[in-house]
């Protein structure tokens, strides 16, 4: 190995708010294959991953369950590394921002800034996302609530949260000092940023607008590093979070071998953190001089034709239902081709199987199967290089160099789509070597056997070629394909991969396929039956009802039947319904619930109701008992309006006519 050929990679560290689906299983795989790639060329490399665990979300939801925050974390910082263990991810290192180490470090980080005049104490009045964690100026703002007199009110987050004003003591980081270095520092790294456009983004959105200081700390909940100096401050989110690329390394703790020796390296993140991580974080760099990382690759989404995973569309694909159906390789293999990384992509159960059929089960299964079964049937399951070449012989050793050469450039791009794609493409022209040296035809004379022996080797090295190649990918399926070919090794250095090795062992007697080919119906009707939370038993005992048994679909915790009867849910007849001045989203119900006069409720359903005034007459489902509440700060919103949304639309949930307004829902 050479000296000093080290190679550096981390995820996001994910926000451990729920069960991770195949979106972030998307980057995580991403990142190992690049990770295994950078071993199989001889890099000394480390892979970090983990869980950022601190925050007002962490805190109120852990409240809202009745436990400790570090309760709520546990188990689903277990989960997480259960579920990367099924995906065969090579980490290194898992970090919990809540390790002591860590928070030990970010302490230092936050007084060396604080001594060096990069923050200061000051008061911050803004706008603030809960589910977000992050922090607004109006016009960032999606949407914005006024009232009549023009005042701003309220509004809505790009990510469609609701914000609420924020006022209180916190420290700030002197962000626009550094706005010039950062723009020269682009300028002198211009692949820092990946893809491209990302950087025009952030120079025309954010720095050329001017960068505001940024607030680094909290006083409003208690979940989190507290300030050494100032304990009633927590270190907010993007201090801390950003850090553990470097504090998982050893940097500011007791042995820092491991910062001296992989930094700086390559974040890979989503798209949607870009602007933290490719703003902020060099900044906060060059503040406490360090180097910036080398690269920030930003990816796209991992997208379902009607938009983001959701539980409340029913499109959620969560990878262990894959995994255990279809096997790791065929969700790997997929996640990796037929998405353009760095630009959204879209999951389709067709698209899904059909990769299946198609790539793994076609066109590799069978080159597979029909050689090592030739191998057995022509030469008794030996492998011989004679040298007694072909008419196709010459041009098929140029696409297995032309594959190597373009490979290992896609890698090193991240163009995991394409490489993949030059891998098939030497797959597809070893199918097409068989038709045209038809080794059944040369089998008949005594005379051609050095020549079909020849082709027989040429199968067998592209194979071994391909297996290769796939190593980072589909590390079972080159496994298969080297134990079928007879061979000892379990893996082969992609260093100096080239055409050329001795086959010293006999083929397997019978090759088993390695892709099965899947019925198309039944399989896309299996997977869109587990995407709406259908019964993870395979379709054909699907009908067989054992309610024990049932995986109840739930977004939230289950309740006692008494906290169920403390909710009145009521039949309100619509007797007038108006768009609400000031805000794009809200409607504004005058309603007869059967109380002394109307009630009032907003809600808010605008866009799925544009022509509001369908709803007048309509016997609707309330929530009659929740607590008033201002809103707009000028309208009180006396109750809910039961709704239902599926495939991106929503509908009010309604009763018949006849049932009186009032009548009790139970």
């Amino acid at each position: 190995m050479t000296e000093n050929k080290t190679f550096y990679i981390t995820t996001p560290i994910y926000y451990p708010s729920g069960k991770l689906h195949l979106g972030s299983s998307y980057t995580t795989i991403a990142c190992d294959v690049l990770a295994r790639y950078k071993r199989l060329m001889g890099f000394d490399t480390f892979y970090l991953t983990g869980l950022d665990e601190h925050g007002m979300k962490i805190q109120r939801k852990a409240e809202e369950l009745g436990m400790t925050p570090k309760e709520y974390l546990d188990p689903m910082a277990a989960d997480v590394q259960e579920l990367w263990k099924k995906l065969d991810i090579s980490y290194d290192k898992f970090i919990r921002t809540t390790d002591t180490y860590h928070e030990e470090a970010v302490q230092k980080i936050f007084e060396k800034l604080l001594e060096q005049d990069d923050i200061y104490l000051g008061k911050y009045a803004g706008w603030y996302s809960v589910s977000d964690e992050e922090f607004f100026t109006e016009t960032q703002l999606e949407e914005v609530f006024k009232d009549e007199a023009g005042n701003v009110t309220g509004g809505i987050a790009p990510s469609g949260h609701e914000v609420e004003w924020v006022e209180e003591e916190s420290y700030f980081f002197r962000m626009g000092k550094y706005a010039d270095w950062l723009l020269e520092f682009y300028e002198a790294n211009p692949t820092f940023i990946e893809p491209a456009i990302r950087k025009n983004e952030m120079i025309n959105n954010f720095i050329k607008p001017g960068l505001e200081d940024l607030a680094v700390s909290r006083t409003t909940f208690t979940w989190g590093i507290p300030v050494k100096s100032n304990p009633k401050h927590v270190v907010y989110v993007w201090l801390d979070a950003l850090f553990n690329y470097v504090t998982a390394l050893g940097f500011y703790g007791d042995d820092d071998s491991l910062y001296k020796k992989f930094w700086p390296g390559v974040n890979m993140v989503g798209k949607e953190i870009v602007r933290f991580h490719t703003i902020y974080w060099p900044i906060f760099c060059k503040a406490l001089g360090i180097e910036p990382p080398k690269q920030v690759f930003a990816h796209g989404w991992l997208l379902m034709k009607d938009g983001k995973m959701s539980k409340s569309k029913g499109n959620v694909v969560y990878p262990e239902m894959l995994i255990e159906r279809y096997g790791l390789d065929a969700v790997r293999y997929y996640l990796m081709r037929a998405i353009s990384f760095g630009q959204d992509g879209i999951f389709t159960p067709e698209d899904f199987v059909g990769r299946i059929n198609f790539d793994l089960a076609n066109d590799l299964g069978n080159l597979l199967n029909r050689t090592v079964s030739m191998i057995n049937k022509y030469n008794d399951g030996k492998i011989e290089n004679t040298g007694v070449s072909t008419e196709f012989d010459a041009s098929l050793e140029e696409v297995v160099e032309e594959t190597i050469s373009n490979f290992h450039k896609a890698m090193d791009k991240f163009e995991f789509n394409v490489a993949l794609a030059d891998v098939w493409t030497l797959i597809s022209r070893t199918n097409k070597y068989i038709d045209e040296t038809a080794p059944w035809v040369l089998a008949k004379s005594e005379d051609d056997k050095a020549k079909l022996n020849n082709v027989l080797y040429h199968l067998a090295e592209n194979l071994r070629i391909a297996g290769s190649l796939l190593q980072p990918f589909m590390r079972a399926t080159s496994g298969k394909i080297f134990e079928q070919l007879g061979m000892d090794e379990v893996s082969f250095s992609l260093e100096n991969l080239a055409f050329g090795y001795s086959f010293t062992h006999l083929v397997v007697a019978k090759g088993q396929p390695i892709f099965p080919r899947l019925d198309v119906e039944e399989e896309v009707a299996y997977i869109k039956l587990q995407m709406a939370g259908g019964s993870a038993e395979s379709a054909e005992v699907a009908d067989e009802w054992v309610p024990e048994e049932v995986e109840l679909n739930l977004t939230l915790p289950q309740i006692k039947f008494d906290d169920f009867e403390k909710i009145e849910l009521k039949v309100a007849e619509v007797l007038e319904v108006e768009p609400v001045e000031g805000s794009d989203k809200l409607l504004r119900f005058k309603l007869d619930a059967g109380d002394s006069e109307p009630r009032q409720i907003l809600s808010g359903i605008a866009q799925f109701y544009p022509n509001e005034q369908e709803l007048v007459g309509k016997k609707l489902q309330i929530v009659a008992n929740l607590k008033p509440r201002k809103m707009m700060k000028k309208y009180v919103s006396q109750g809910m309006i039961l709704s239902a949304e599926f495939d991106g639309k929503l509908r009010v949930l309604t009763v018949d006519d006849d049932v009186p307004a009032g009548s009790l829902i139970g």
